[in-house]
């Protein structure tokens, strides 16, 4: 029998991961993905907003800009200072809270939206963190969602860095999460209306080595890969990264632009 994964261990984990290089540096030319996401919610003046694994905070200045009243949480606090600095710089009110998207710290219907960009599909226990996000909406509230697909970019990025960087045995894959029939699975019991829609965010990089030093600079898990992989296994990675960049790549040899799916996903609580 195959041994229970221990989710404590792979969340410190990920923690860890996360909480090295910059994500801030990859996460602000995110920031058309959090605008989308809050015209998607159609958020309203004075809602209460509740934006989970913010990151440094892109649907957190979206709904802010909108007159929400927003709280921001991440269970790194470093990426959340980086938020607060960017709300303090555009003089908007945000609460900012460290909190675990599997645990939030509110009590039941204590939102008219909650939203999530790229941070929520990362969690461990991803069905603990779905049911928290049902929780704290209110009814007739909004789950606003932005999660890479397994197909897109980024899940075959992921997928490559699995095949250097084996996850733990049992560990659910993040792109869970940008799989219709999954997040059906996860709400549609719960008495939630969905709407979905497919989009693409291009990266947008002078060359796939350049894509390549950017992340291994600053993007948690490639950061923490390069760090923890011998000279050859950096070697291997980089070679099938440049690969797959230079495969997706749409702008031929002036630059590089690699678009990449990710489901926009309105929830809507009945």
């Amino acid at each position: 029998m195959s041994t229970p994964i221990d989710l404590t261990a792979l969340k410190n984990r990920q923690m860890a991961s996360w909480a090295s290089g910059d994500y801030a540096v990859i996460g602000t030319t995110l920031q058309i993905v959090g605008e989308l996401l809050a015209e998607a919610c159609d958020l309203l003046c004075d809602e209460r907003v509740l934006d989970v694994a913010a990151g440094n905070g892109n649907a957190t200045l979206a709904a802010a800009r909108r007159g929400c009243k927003v709280t921001s949480t991440d269970y790194v606090a470093k990426l959340l200072e980086r938020g607060e600095d960017r709300a303090r710089a555009e003089h908007l009110d945000v609460t900012f809270q460290v909190a675990d998207a599997e645990d939030l710290p509110f009590e039941d219907a204590s939102f008219d939206a909650v939203l999530s960009t790229f941070g929520v599909m990362f969690t461990p226990d991803q069905p603990k963190a779905a049911a928290e996000l049902a929780r704290v909406c209110r009814p007739g509230g909004r789950i606003g969602l932005a999660n890479w697909t397994p197909e897109g970019f980024i899940g075959q990025l992921f997928k490559t860095l699995g095949r250097h960087m084996p996850p733990p045995m049992g560990a659910q894959p993040p792109s869970n999460w940008g799989s219709e029939a999954w997040l059906h699975s996860q709400f549609d019991q719960r008495d939630f209306q969905m709407q979905v829609t497919r989009r693409l965010f291009n990266f947008r990089y002078r060359s796939a080595a350049h894509f390549i030093d950017t992340f291994r600079s600053w993007y948690g898990p490639i950061h923490k890969a390069f760090a923890t992989l011998p000279p050859e296994g950096g070697t291997a990675l980089e070679n099938d990264l440049t690969e797959l960049l230079n495969r997706l790549n749409r702008a031929g040899e002036r630059s590089l632009v690699v678009p990449s799916e990710y489901l926009e996903v309105v929830i809507t609580r009945r």
